[in-house]
């Protein structure tokens, strides 16, 4: 077989999984439940998105609940809302950073 038809084929497959389609939505959604995050991964969201007394973890659990845009790539999540996106590890469910989304610049 041609080596780029070998290639193409792989890329096809890995996007079919991992390109943001509703198996992988679906898989972090069923595991909601598992989502957490360490002490400085509160710290880190806390700072980045300005949230002063907020339980992170169930900030992150209603964000990801209602994003409709959710894409993995490689080895996490990223969990896009209206203003942040939110980073979560895909094997352990661990919360490991958000930040502000950026603006889209208008033309």
């Amino acid at each position: 077989m041609n080596t780029a038809v070998v290639v193409e084929l792989q890329s096809v497959a890995k996007n079919s999984i991992l390109g943001g389609g509703s198996r992988v939505e679906n898989e972090l959604l069923a595991n909601l439940d598992k989502l957490h995050t360490t002490e400085l991964g509160v710290e880190r969201v806390k700072r980045n998105l300005n949230l002063s007394d907020t339980d992170v973890v169930a900030w992150c659990k209603d964000k990801t609940k209602n994003s409709s845009n959710i894409v993995r790539r490689g080895k996490n999540w990223y969990v896009h809302t209206e203003d942040a996106v939110i980073t979560v590890n895909a094997h352990s469910f661990t919360i490991i950073t958000a930040h502000k989304a950026k603006k889209k610049m208008s033309t």
